[in-house]
């Protein structure tokens, strides 16, 4: 089962945008759907209604839906995707978890993306945790190091792990700076490495393009602005000496209005 959530732990839209990535990608058929009834603040996250000269087409609630792919071999995929819940954690974690039983599945791999301290200009470091030391070390990937307020993925990580699936996290790190982007490149990142721990093989054609144009967005805003040019340099020096990782949110508010007090 793979899991993304828009919300707070969706950065750049990396996290969601990498999975409905891999929704189209592998033919995903819905076949379920959480009732955002207990879990939704509808005033916080309203449905959303469209209406064609005068005459109400639709109405759609903010829920959770569940996919089921076979992306390549014997491997079956239980895709989620759906807004961070308000109200109930615990019991939502439990109904998702409920459903991965039932299927049959094995193991849980959550997505999610951070604002943190790297540079566009450098690969999208993706991080990862996971409840014990033998998971994190067959990922392969560098480990997180954060200690700070945790989302629904943090929360489903923890519940998988207690009701006996194998559990891993995913985390792309997003420059701060485009926090108000979408982040192809950061999408980009979270899908080779999902498939690669699922160990099957996904198309990113047209993805890669995307992710390229990113690149170039943000280099021209820093031809354009020699304070954010010095700033991603600073970022690079940083990541070319391997010194970047995923810190908390207030470590990176700290750094970004350090920066700025020096100008």
């Amino acid at each position: 089962m793979v899991v993304a959530f828009s919300g707070w732990n969706d950065a750049g839209e990396a996290a969601t945008g990498a999975l409905d990535h891999l929704w189209s990608a592998w033919d995903a058929q819905r076949f379920a759907t959480l009732d955002p009834e207990e879990f939704v603040d509808f005033t916080a996250n309203r449905p959303r209604i469209r209406v064609e000269a005068g005459v109400v087409e639709s109405l759609e609630w903010p829920e959770t839906e569940f996919g089921w792919c076979a992306p390549g071999g014997p491997t079956a995929v239980v895709l989620v995707r759906g807004p961070e819940p308000h109200l109930r954690w615990r019991t939502y974690c439990a109904e998702v978890l409920e459903v991965a039983e039932a299927l049959g599945c094995s193991s849980v791999l959550t997505l999610g993306a951070m604002l943190s301290d790297v540079p566009h200009t450098r690969p999208t470091p993706v991080f990862t945790n996971a409840p014990t030391a033998d998971l994190v070390d067959a990922a392969a990937l560098p480990t997180s190091q954060y200690d700070g307020p945790t989302g629904i993925p943090g929360v489903l990580h923890e519940q998988a792990h207690r009701a006996g699936f194998d559990s891993l996290s995913l985390w792309a790190a997003v420059p701060a700076y485009a926090a108000a982007v979408s982040s192809p490149a950061a999408m980009l990142a979270l899908i080779e490495q999902a498939a690669a721990v699922i160990g099957v093989a996904v198309a990113v054609d047209g993805l890669a393009g995307s992710a390229e144009d990113y690149v170039e967005q943000f280099d021209q805003l820093c031809e354009d602005d020699d304070d954010t040019a010095e700033y991603v340099h600073r970022l690079e020096e940083a990541y070319d000496t391997e010194s970047v990782h995923m810190g908390s949110a207030v470590e990176l508010v700290e750094e970004v209005e350090k920066f700025l007090r020096d100008q």
